[in-house]
């Protein structure tokens, strides 16, 4: 890929973009959203004009199903929504989960026993459909606490298939929690991350890339035909996937180092950059 440029949505190499963009992904958190969860108004004007002009708008991101209704809405976006980092296609529409693409509950006993083995200390939770829920000591809150649960045995956290394993360690580096993670997880099961000190795993071959691709094959449109916004790790197989990969200039320095072009901070309308650009050349 090309290094990435400034952050003023425009790269550092020709600046071209493939012709014929049919598909905007979108990553939320660090993204989309500004730092207190809000969308700008300059961001909700852009989505609009590009849906508008038939580009389709998809959110991607690792919150699951239940957490994004409000800030779909908001933003004024419709149709499929990728959640939990690829684990379930949700129709916002319809409001339902249409494909779901589980971590197996034998899979997710074997990797809570041998991390809580190879990592003493090491706490979990986990994400299904309905809830988070976490066990004993956690020390941190879900999305919502209406739809917390909280557990005295982590093997209960994964009695049945979830969408989503969490684990965190109070005292181990991250670094060696991530490394960890992925020993034991082996072929078995994806590990990432959208913030540092929490590693997320999901099921073997399950990224925000495995689902777009569900998603555009839906659409009938190709990688080429598609760009793919994010920040963070847990960004980087969908933007390697896409025809053109955005990092917002505030990413973590591994999304920087790979995205063909950086536009601005989550705080600067970075993508609404991108759209506004993105309508400009259509008109063009």
């Amino acid at each position: 890929m090309a290094g990435h440029g400034r952050g003023d949505g425009h790269g550092r190499g020709d600046g071209a973009w493939r012709p014929g963009v049919r598909l905007v992904a979108s990553d939320l958190d660090g993204t989309l959203l500004r730092p207190d969860g809000t969308v700008s108004e300059r961001t909700r004007a852009a989505i609009e004009r590009v849906l508008a002009g038939g580009v389709a708008f998809v959110i991607v991101t690792g919150r699951p199903s239940r957490s994004i209704r409000e800030i779909a809405a908001r933003t004024g976006v419709r149709g499929l929504a990728i959640c939990a980092n690829g684990a379930l296609v949700y129709d916002l529409d319809a409001d339902e989960v249409v494909v779901t693409t589980p971590l197996a509950a034998e899979v997710g006993r074997r990797l809570v026993t041998e991390l809580r083995a190879a990592l003493p200390g090491a706490v979990f939770a986990s994400e299904t459909e309905e809830r988070f829920q976490s066990e004993t000591g956690w020390g941190r809150r879900g999305l919502a606490a209406t739809d917390q649960v909280e557990l005295d045995d982590p093997l209960g956290l994964v009695a049945a298939p979830v969408i989503k394993l969490l684990v965190r360690h109070p005292e181990r580096p991250f670094a060696e929690l991530v490394e960890r993670a992925r020993a034991v997880a082996g072929d078995e099961a994806v590990v990432t991350w959208s913030g540092v000190g929490l590693a997320e795993i999901s099921a073997a071959g399950v990224t925000k890339a495995f689902a777009l691709d569900q998603v555009c094959r839906r659409l009938g449109i190709a990688p080429a035909q598609v760009v793919a916004l994010g920040d963070m790790p847990n960004d980087l197989a969908m933007l390697a996937w896409a025809g053109r990969s955005v990092a917002v200039a505030n990413a973590d320095d591994e999304v920087l180092a790979v995205a063909d072009e950086v536009t601005a901070a989550n705080t600067d309308d970075g993508v609404a950059i991108v759209l506004e650009r993105l309508m400009a050349e259509r008109r063009r």
